[in-house]
């Protein structure tokens, strides 16, 4: 299994970035998959989830109405549009799949895969 993020970079707070994901060796389609983030003698925290169908997201209240989950699963896809970033966005972001979870489960599983992640950063 394969995963590996991508679009992460400097910018300055009020602007756009999206980031991608894809993966591989498993049955993308079937699967939730998500984003977590993590700052440096942080926990790793929630910030964004997609069921595999499409049909179901779920969202941090800290990215609410600013940050868009998506997919396709027919490009074996995932992105995180972030709009109107902040400073506090700053962080090293991870996509997670998980195969026998929901997004509501995700990333409690031993068996979730995880990239190796992709640096955000936002100044002022």
């Amino acid at each position: 299994v394969q995963v590996v993020e991508s679009g992460g970079g400097l910018v300055q707070a009020g602007t756009s970035l999206r980031l991608s994901c894809t993966a591989s060796g498993l049955s993308f389609s079937t699967s939730a998959m998500g984003w977590f983030r993590q700052v440096p003698g942080k926990e790793r925290e929630f910030v964004a989830a997609i069921s595999w169908s499409q049909t179901s997201t779920r969202y941090a209240d800290s990215v609410k109405g600013r940050f868009t989950i998506s997919r396709d699963n027919n490009k074996k896809m995932m992105w995180l549009q972030m709009d109107n970033l902040k400073p506090e966005d700053t962080a090293v972001y991870y996509c997670v799949v998980t195969t026998d979870g929901t997004i509501w489960t995700i990333a409690r599983s031993p068996k979730d895969s995880w990239g190796k992640g992709t640096q955000v950063t936002v100044s002022l």
